[in-house]
């Protein structure tokens, strides 16, 4: 069974320098420098809906922390 398909893509000339270069640099092909930026792009941008995930909730756990304590302030006074 192939784990690998071919892909064709189109990029704009100065980046196929740089990642012609880099490739040369680093020891690798074309395909694995392309397959490892498309990976870490995926990793950010994974990482980064989870930050906002995260802050989403924590503004909602402030929210509710506040909740909390007015009202244990109204059972304290009541």
């Amino acid at each position: 069974m192939r784990t690998k398909r071919k892909l064709s893509i189109t990029i704009n000339y100065k980046l196929l320098e740089k990642m012609e270069k880099a490739s040369k640099i680093h020891h690798f092909s074309k395909s694995r420098l392309t397959e490892e930026a498309i990976k870490l792009w995926f990793k950010k941008n994974t990482e980064e809906l989870m930050a906002k995930g995260y802050k989403e909730m924590a503004k909602e756990d402030q929210e509710l922390a506040e909740l909390a304590l007015e009202a244990q302030r109204e059972v304290i006074h009541e």
